[in-house]
């Protein structure tokens, strides 16, 4: 077992729902547990769901059980997969130690859609996670996917990201594990373990 950098890791990996966020999270939470780690899960969304954000809290530890929503300001990792929603979550659970990674692709959920004005800026939204973070990795997983040849692949790639920046205690080969058991056929098994290799690649650039 590696050892925490903290315990509990505080994670949490939001997204606007059909995005992959909750297949993110469950290779996340499979692989940290067959690791031999205690996982604690919740999850929590808007009344209209489709189409508005999904947010999920994994909480790992050694050997305790802790609750699963995450006390505000204490995230120490915080996966957004649309970068509106990656600011909301750092405007709750930030700290001057919180890490990010953000997949810059715009994405309007039902609230977001409705304010007026529309989407901010997304340089400057860009600049504020980063100003707000210890370190942050941009990441467009969505057309990485797509130069993949396959865009709901995404969530893959940014599962690499997470195993190649080391803050979680979990490797390629538990990944792999969670993949093959998941994606059975050659060829489907295959694309995703390219994603995976592709967000491991990006997550060794200095971002």
């Amino acid at each position: 077992m590696k050892t925490l950098i903290k315990d509990p890791l505080n994670i949490i990996i939001i997204g606007v729902a059909g995005q992959g966020n909750v297949m993110t999270s469950l290779l996340v939470c499979n692989a940290l547990v067959r690791e031999g780690y205690v996982v604690t899960f919740g999850q929590t969304y808007l009344p209209q769901q489709r189409g508005g954000p999904v947010i999920n809290y994994i909480r790992v530890s050694k050997e305790s059980v802790h609750s699963p929503i995450i006390p505000q300001g204490n995230a120490d990792l915080i996966v957004g997969m649309e970068p509106v929603e990656a600011m909301r979550m750092l405007a709750q659970y930030g700290n001057p130690d919180v890490v990010t990674v953000v997949n810059p692709r715009m994405i309007s959920s039902i609230d977001i859609a409705s304010i007026k004005g529309g989407y901010p800026s997304l340089d400057k939204l860009l600049e504020d996670i980063k100003e707000m973070s210890a370190k942050t990795w941009i990441v467009d997983a969505t057309e990485e996917a797509q130069k993949l040849g396959n865009p709901i692949i995404a969530n893959v790639i940014l599962v690499g990201v997470l195993v190649g920046i080391g803050l979680i205690p979990i490797d390629k080969k538990a990944i792999e594990l969670e993949l093959r058991e998941r994606f059975p056929k050659a060829d489907a098994f295959e694309t995703n373990m390219k994603a995976l290799d592709k967000g491991i690649e990006l997550a060794k650039q200095d971002r």
